[in-house]
């Protein structure tokens, strides 16, 4: 049996074109939210209304990741796609058309390059088929661009995206089999120090919810 050590890329970013008017903003928000919590560190989105970067802002300042994720509304794809690649990184273009994931994964994860995963809202132009370095399929049944998304990200760190604590949050929850355990931090206080000690919960820096 083949034994290799997989790398993690240097940095992954995601690329969405187009919005559907037919479908609300919270689907639009799960993209974002999906890129972020899955380890990308950008998402680039066109036709979106500003109420998303809003949102956004919001979830930053009570998770955490001010500094660490961003949404940039673009106009342009085309050269954000273009000037990624002039810059080094690579384009996977996620589709269900493409080459199974389980045939390149292995492939891209050696190359060590940054990565710009592009999505679609709708129906991508045809010219994005061509302009990305790879066209990868997550199965080869029809599927929501963002359950796409977010099986490729993880595929890609492995689980690992999971380990991260953004460092400005204000708000962390702990893994609890029963119930909600969340820590709420306060000033001054850093919710990586103290946590989970001896299993105790009635610490006062801890809120439990049901």
């Amino acid at each position: 049996m083949e034994i290799y050590l997989m790398t993690m890329p240097p940095s992954v970013a995601v690329l969405r074109i187009g919005h559907r008017l037919v479908r609300d903003d919270r689907t639009t928000t799960h993209a974002v939210l999906v890129s972020r919590a899955m380890g990308s560190e950008v998402i680039y989105m066109t036709d979106v209304d500003d109420e998303i970067k809003i949102t956004l802002d919001k979830v930053n300042k009570r998770w955490g990741g001010e500094n660490e994720f961003k949404l940039e509304i673009i106009d342009n794809w085309k050269r954000v796609l273009k000037t990624w690649k002039e810059n080094g990184g690579i384009v996977v273009h996620l589709t269900m058309y493409g080459v199974s994931i389980n045939q390149k994964l292995k492939e891209i994860k050696e190359l060590n390059q940054r990565i710009l995963v592009v999505i679609g809202a709708e129906k991508v132009p045809k010219e994005v088929y061509f302009l990305a370095d790879y066209n990868i399929a997550i199965g080869s049944q029809p599927h929501s661009e963002i359950a796409a998304l977010a099986i490729f990200l993880d595929r890609i760190f492995e689980g690992n995206q999971f380990n991260k604590s953004f460092l400005d949050e204000k708000m962390k929850i702990i893994p609890s089999e029963k119930g909600k355990n969340i820590i709420h931090r306060n000033q001054g206080y850093s919710s990586n120090k103290n946590n989970n000690n001896n299993n105790n919960n009635s610490s006062p820096k801890k809120k439990n919810q049901n």
